[in-house]
C-alpha cells in the first residue's frame, strides 16, 4: 500500500514541475503513448488502492454504508475526469451524457449480466433483498430519463440541450431525490440493502433495523486517510490523461462517443471486479449495491456537476441520447426491472444482459 501511495505522488509531482511540458506537443506517437501508458497504469493502481481501502472501510462500517464509501469513492473519480476534459481548452459538450450512458451500460449490462453468468454457473440460482434492488432502480428510472431523455424533448432550447433555469431546477430535485434515497438506505430501511439468506433468521428479524457494528475510530482514521491518499493523484492526474485522451480520438478519427467508454471503463473496472468477486462468492447482495448504487450514484450526482460546469463556463451541455442511445436505455430499465423483479436470479438473466451489452458496444463503433 506504501508502494501504491508513493509511485502515485511521485507521478503528480513528476507532472507538476516537468512533465506537463510534454502535453504542449503531442503529435509524436512515442511521447503520446508513454504518456498514456504511463498515467493510466498509475491512475489504476491508484483506483484498485481506493477499492481496497474502502472495502476495509466496509467491514468496518457494514452494509449498506461500506459498500456506499466504495461507491461515492468511485463516482468522485468520474466526476474530475468528466470535469476535467469539459474544462479542457476544447471542451466536450457531450463527453457528461457519454460517460454517463457508457457507465450505466457497463454496469446495468456488461457487469451485472456477467456477474449473473458467473452466479448462475457456480450456484445455479442466487437470491438477494428484493425490497433494496426495487427502491434502487424505483430512483434509477427518474433520474436517468430526466436527465438523458428529457431534454430531447423540452422546447426552450435545442434539441438534447437545457436553459440554464432547467438545468439548475433540474440539478436541484437530483440532489435532493439522491439525498432522499441516502437518508432510506443508511437510516430506517437500511435492512433492505442487507440480504438474510434462507434460515439465518426470521423475517422479522431481517426486517427489523439492524445495530450498527462496533467502531474501531482508529482504524477507521486511518483507512479514510488512505483512501483520499490513493483518490487525490487520480484528481489531479485526470487532467492529463484527459488532454492525451481527447487528442488520441480527434487525430485517430475514433468516435467521440469512445471518450465516454474509456472513462466509464478505468473508473469502473475496480469496482467491476469487487462486484464480479462478490458474486463468485455467492453474495449477490453485495453485487447488486456496488453495481446499482453505482449506476444510481453516476447520475445522482454527475448530472448536478455537468450542469454546473455549463452554467458557470458558458458551455453547451448536450445531454440527450441519439435515438439509439435511448432504445437501448429504456430497453436497460425494462430489462432491469424485470430480472430483479423475483427473489432469484439464473444465468438466462445474465445471458440477456450481456447480449443488450454487445449491442451498445457494436453501436459505438458503427452507429
Amino acid at each position: 500500500m506504501a508502494a501504491r501511495v508513493t509511485v502515485s505522488w511521485l507521478t503528480v509531482l513528476s507532472f507538476f514541475f516537468f512533465l506537463s511540458t510534454w502535453l504542449q506537443d503531442l503529435s509524436s506517437p512515442l511521447v503520446l503513448t508513454g504518456l498514456f501508458v504511463w498515467l493510466f497504469a498509475v491512475i489504476m493502481w491508484a483506483a484498485f488502492g481506493v477499492v481496497h481501502e474502502a472495502e476495509e472501510l466496509a467491514i468496518l462500517l457494514g452494509e449498506p454504508k461500506g459498500t456506499l464509501v466504495l461507491t461515492l469513492s468511485i463516482v468522485i473519480i468520474e466526476v474530475a475526469l468528466v470535469a476535467a476534459v469539459m474544462l479542457g481548452a476544447q471542451g466536450a459538450p457531450t463527453l457528461g451524457r457519454d460517460t454517463m450512458f457508457a457507465v450505466l451500460m457497463i454496469v446495468l449490462n456488461g457487469v451485472v449480466g456477467l456477474g449473473l453468468l458467473i452466479g448462475g454457473l457456480k450456484h445455479r440460482e442466487q437470491s438477494y433483498n428484493l425490497q433494496g434492488a426495487a427502491s434502487y432502480l424505483s430512483i434509477l428510472v427518474p433520474l436517468t430519463i430526466v436527465a438523458l431523455i428529457l431534454p430531447n424533448f423540452t422546447t426552450s432550447s435545442n434539441a438534447g440541450t437545457l436553459t440554464n433555469f432547467q438545468a439548475g431546477m433540474f440539478s436541484c430535485f437530483t440532489v435532493g431525490l439522491y439525498a432522499a434515497f441516502l437518508i432510506t438506505q443508511t437510516g430506517r430501511h437500511r435492512s433492505y440493502y442487507v440480504h438474510v439468506r434462507d434460515g439465518e433468521a426470521p423475517v422479522a428479524v431481517a426486517m427489523a433495523p439492524m445495530p450498527p457494528p462496533p467502531l474501531d475510530r482508529k482504524k477507521v482514521f486511518t483507512h479514510t486517510i488512505l483512501l483520499f491518499a490513493n483518490i487525490l493523484p487520480i484528481v489531479l492526474l485526470a487532467k492529463g490523461l484527459a488532454k492525451i485522451l481527447d487528442y488520441g480520438i480527434t487525430s485517430l478519427e475514433l468516435p467521440a462517443a469512445l471518450g465516454g467508454v474509456v472513462i466509464a471503463a478505468i473508473v469502473f473496472a475496480p469496482e467491476g471486479i469487487s462486484a464480479l468477486r462478490a458474486v463468485a462468492r455467492n453474495d449477490l447482495q453485495r453485487t447488486i449495491n456496488l453495481c446499482l448504487g453505482a449506476a444510481t450514484s453516476t447520475v445522482g450526482l454527475t448530472v448536478p456537476v455537468v450542469l454546473a460546469i455549463g452554467i458557470f463556463t458558458g458551455q453547451t451541455v448536450i445531454l440527450g441520447l441519439k435515438p439509439t442511445e435511448m432504445t437501448l436505455l429504456v430497453m436497460t430499465l425494462i430489462l432491469s426491472s424485470m430480472t430483479f423483479s423475483n427473489r432469484r436470479t439464473t444465468l438466462l438473466e445474465g445471458a440477456v444482459h450481456i447480449v443488450v451489452f454487445l449491442v451498445y458496444l457494436v453501436l459505438v463503433f458503427n452507429p
